[in-house]
């Protein structure tokens, strides 16, 4: 199968993004399907001399047989609960469907699926592993033989639920809890993963078969909770169950407490909720692997995040879709009034020196000016059902198109010239950050920070003229601080560029 490309989809989520790195280091040749190419571009992986990047959706029919053609097996790891909420299980089926006929068409040898533990029949399973069964079956069902590998819990650095146990164990001495968390589970470490799943295309016997994959320990997330505590030098955390406490509930409670959101941690929690646990082990004599302890899992997890080797986050999942104002071409009538407020500084460094701390904005860094009005806006947002600031960053250091950073998404990175946000927390309206550079010259250039706002009605009008003279004050203030950060005086503003009510698309410069 080393002469046929192998298709990943899903290539920018969590599992996808390191398996690719994983298969090339094997020697195979891997099609890298995301719906984003600029994302995928800035993958480590994505200048690999071994590696196709295609824009690709599995909703699309076009664009997946495109994807499929010529491709040898399939992997596929998409998911459409955060795109779709209420209509994930549509969605999903819909993509199962498509991705069987797609394959079928191309007549591909195999698809390798990674699905959920939890037996259909019990009567307290979720409406999401319903779905994620439900992939499987559409899939088996179709004439590509397909493997599906069943999992619960995926231990690693940067996988939602470590980040949920993680926060939960770092913030809360004390712990009020539901019922689940004496339920038994069987987390798997990521590395075991990636095993098994590479694992399926060397041993053609997986062809059609399904196989519950599992750690090498039963345990609770109780116990998880106090083997995370230990492996991270905390004392110990204090645990009191209550009963009145729901999935739903304790997904708003994570949500406050985690930078996972709700429409995540709800089925998360709603997996815990019954036994998951594997029913058989079949696999083991297939893939041979030695098998990490959770202790080991959360040990090693807890490295790669001290020495800021974060390869995949649950916050790189999603589709990047820019607001189609975000660049100019009409009128500015076409869409609605865009409100702007920018300023510019001139400062006596070069374009890569002041780029330096742009591209350490945010996450543990801050904003260099006003953090607390920042933090509390992340706070109000997350009070409101939004991301909030304590999601972060993947990397202190460098930023990729398609990163979340706090509650913006990277739209657009041109170093050390340009750095596009989107807004994604809670508003009226739809908001972008354009902070820009532009050389003045030998040492000298100019910085400018521009927000565009694009109201929704009168609710949004409101919020952007109560939240005026904040930009005002942060602006002023994070030019000066940004320049301090690169050892570069100002010598000319901050100044503003714009008038308080405007519609057109003009940067300074």
């Amino acid at each position: 199968m080393l002469d046929k490309p192998i298709l990943i989809t899903g290539a920018t989520g969590y599992v996808g993004g390191r398996l690719i790195s994983r298969l090339l280091a094997a020697g195979y040749r891997v099609r890298a399907m995301g719906r984003s190419l600029d994302k995928m571009a800035c993958r480590p992986w994505a200048a690999h001399e071994r590696v196709e990047l295609v824009a690709g959706d599995v909703l699309d029919m076009v664009s997946l047989r495109r994807a499929v053609s010529g491709c040898g097996a399939i992997y596929y790891l998409v998911h459409s609960m955060i795109a779709s909420k209420a209509q994930y299980a549509h969605s999903d089926r819909q993509g199962a469907q498509n991705m069987a006929a797609a394959a079928q068409a191309a007549q591909a040898e195999h698809i390798i699926y990674l699905g959920g533990l939890g037996e259909i029949d019990h009567p307290k399973i979720s409406k999401h592993l319903l779905s994620r069964h439900e992939v499987g079956q559409i899939l088996q069902a179709g004439s590509t033989p397909t493997t599906i590998l069943r999992a619960a819990m995926i231990l690693g650095s940067g996988s939602a639920s470590f980040e949920i146990l993680r926060y939960l164990v770092e913030r809360l001495p004390i712990m009020i809890t539901p019922r689940w968390v004496t339920i038994p589970t069987q987390p798997i470490a990521i590395t075991n993963v990636l095993g098994y799943l590479q694992g399926c295309l060397a041993h053609p016997e997986t062809r059609g078969q399904t196989y519950d994959i599992g750690g090498p320990e039963q345990v609770s997330y109780r116990d998880l909770i106090h083997i995370f505590a230990q492996e991270a030098g905390l004392p110990r955390r204090h645990i009191i169950p209550a009963p009145v406490l729901t999935p739903m509930l304790s997904a708003k409670w994570i949500h406050l407490i985690t930078p996972v959101p709700a429409s995540i941690a709800q089925p998360l929690t709603e997996g815990l909720s019954l036994p998951t646990v594997c029913t058989e082990n079949r696999i083991h004599q297939v893939i041979p692997q030695e098998l990490l302890t959770c202790r080991q899992a959360i040990a090693t997890a807890l490295q790669r995040m001290r020495q800021q080797q974060i390869d995949t986050c649950w916050m790189d999942a999603g589709k990047l879709i820019p607001p189609e104002w975000a660049f100019c071409g009409d009128a500015g009538y076409a869409g609605g009034t865009i409100l702007e407020c920018g300023y510019q500084a001139v400062i006596q460094a070069s374009a890569e020196t002041v780029w330096r701390p742009i591209q350490q904005l945010g996450g543990c860094r801050g904003y260099y000016h006003g953090n607390w009005l920042w933090r509390l806006r992340g706070m109000l947002d997350r009070l409101v059902g939004g991301v909030g600031l304590g999601r972060g960053r993947r990397d202190n250091q460098w930023l990729a198109v398609g990163d979340a950073l706090d509650f913006w998404r990277v739209l657009k990175l041109q170093p050390p010239e340009n750095l596009l946000l989107l807004a994604e927390m809670k508003m009226p309206g739809e908001a972008l950050l354009d902070i820009r550079i532009q050389p003045l010259g030998r040492n000298r250039c100019s910085l400018s920070m521009l927000s565009r706002f694009l109201p929704r009605g009168i609710a949004g009008l409101a919020y952007w003229y109560a939240l005026y003279p904040f930009h005002q004050y942060i602006f002023r203030g994070m030019l000066i601080a940004i320049a301090q950060a690169a050892d570069g005086p100002v010598i000319d503003g901050p100044t503003r560029f714009t008038p308080k009510l405007a519609s057109s698309c003009q940067l300074p410069g």
